[in-house]
């Protein structure tokens, strides 16, 4: 397969685009082994599907690859390579658990490598973006409260998030991130100065003018009124961390983080007393065990999986994981702690740390307000996701249905998160042109003197 050229990019950028297609290769050799070992487990035959599996994996990611070669060639060259493992890993655990699933889960990673085609190809500039900001909030309400509208809202295991139309089911909520996120970006970049500006005391606490405060509290009643409404404790914990991160990241003042936490936990609190769905999820956090054969039954069944896989896990295929109730979307990552142990869940984890991590590299680089804040603002999307179904799967917080990005079931999440990779590298590229043209003015380093 000839990839096309990148005219005038340079060797820096050739050499990023190699280390992508070698990643790229090594994931669908790993998704490839792993789907092999699963079938091996049930018997001494190869599985008969093994070539398209094989051929379609290469082919969407080969995809993804050459428009990322064609639109974006200056791009960082190991963002797509890790999610690519990701989706890799999330396959194989589904295909393991449930073949049908497997079967949808590659039809919306074909529709969600088209989305990060699409995405590469229209957004030719980021900036332009900001300019269309109260569209965006628009969006983004309208999409995290549609569930809510009777007749068009669904109700699935206990929340409210799916809109049916037709022969359509999607959750508009994860679409609501990205819009929701490219709003807060635009809008703090032109509010930063007055937010960051101190003329109101409360106390001994200095804070801006009250009436900027209209989208903190616009935040938070949306985001109880998603806990309380559609029952949805993980979307309303991720939408309101995310808007707390990127106000603290656009102003630094570590206040408005003090008073978001305050503001989250007095309306959660009071959402415990009031609801009964909410307190349930709370209660089965603290002591699971009393209930271990009804509300509790889905995180005890985990912990068990955990402790079944140990430090290697009992190999692929070689487990019990569907025992677990909605394991390829919910707990995934019980699912691969038992048959790849502690093991195959720091593998994991450090994927995760380093898709992060070069997110908020790509946010480092950028020298325009809105790239930065908005390449931080994806990322911590994804790290705050990341964070709130672990920890709800490990019990370290309260169990919530939210998914894992790249590796659960599910395909509006992935469409979502395959949207956030290509805007992640169309502001890595721009960054990177910027620099090679010689435009990017970085910042002074730092005086590492003693800090006065």
């Amino acid at each position: 397969m000839k990839m096309p050229t990148m005219s005038g990019a340079g060797p820096a950028a050739a050499a990023r685009r190699s280390t992508e297609l070698g990643l790229v290769i090594l994931a669908v050799i790993l998704a490839a082994g792993g789907y092999v070992l699963t079938a091996l487990a049930k018997g001494a035959t190869l599985p008969a599907d093994l070539a398209p599996f094989a051929a379609g994996a290469a082919g969407l990611a080969l995809a993804a690859h050459v428009a990322v070669r064609r639109f974006a060639p200056r791009a960082d060259g190991t963002l797509l390579g890790l999610a690519v493992v990701l989706n890799g890993i999330g396959f194989v655990v589904i295909a393991r658990l449930d073949h049908n699933l497997a079967r949808y889960q590659t039809l919306w990673t074909a529709v969600g490598v088209a989305a990060f085609v699409a995405t590469l190809a229209a957004v030719k500039r980021i900036r332009d973006l900001e300019r269309y900001r109260y569209t965006f909030a628009l969006l983004g309400i309208g999409s995290l409260l549609i569930p809510a509208v009777p007749g068009i809202g669904q109700e699935i295991n206990g929340a409210r998030l799916w809109v049916h139309l037709g022969p359509l089911n999607f959750q508009p909520g994860e679409a609501a991130k990205v819009t929701l996120v490219i709003f807060l970006a635009a809008y703090l970049v032109e509010k930063r100065e007055l937010l960051s500006t101190p003329t109101w005391r409360v106390g001994p606490v200095m804070l801006p003018d009250p009436k900027h405060f209209a989208p903190l509290l616009l935040a938070w009643g949306s985001s109880i009124l998603v806990m309380v409404r559609e029952k949805d404790l993980g979307s309303s914990l991720l939408f309101f961390a995310v808007f707390l991160a990127m106000l603290y990241m656009a102003t630094a003042r570590v206040s408005y983080v003090g008073i978001g936490a305050a503001m989250f936990a007095v309306g959660a609190t009071l959402a415990y007393h009031a609801f009964g769905h909410v307190r349930e999820r709370v209660t089965t956090w603290v002591n699971p065990w009393p209930t271990a054969q009804g509300h509790s039954f889905q995180l005890v069944q985990a912990l068990f999986a955990f402790g079944s896989g140990g430090f290697a896990g009992t190999g692929l295929g070689l487990g019990s994981p569907g025992k677990i109730p909605n394991a390829a979307t919910d707990f995934v990552f019980a699912a691969i702690g038992e048959e790849l142990g502690l093991l195959g869940t720091t593998a994991v984890l450090l994927l995760y740390l380093l898709l992060i991590g070069v997110g908020f590299r790509i946010a480092l680089r950028a020298d325009q307000p809105f790239l930065k804040l908005l390449a931080a603002g994806l990322t911590t999307i994804l790290g705050v996701q990341t964070f709130i179904i672990l920890g709800g799967v490990t019990r370290l917080i309260p169990l919530t249905g939210i998914t894992m990005p790249f590796v659960s079931y599910g395909g509006s999440s992935l469409l979502a998160n395959f949207v956030i990779l290509a805007l992640l590298l169309r502001i890595s590229d721009e960054v990177a042109r910027r620099s090679d043209a010689g435009e990017l003015h970085l910042p002074p380093p730092t005086d590492t003197g003693t800090a006065r």
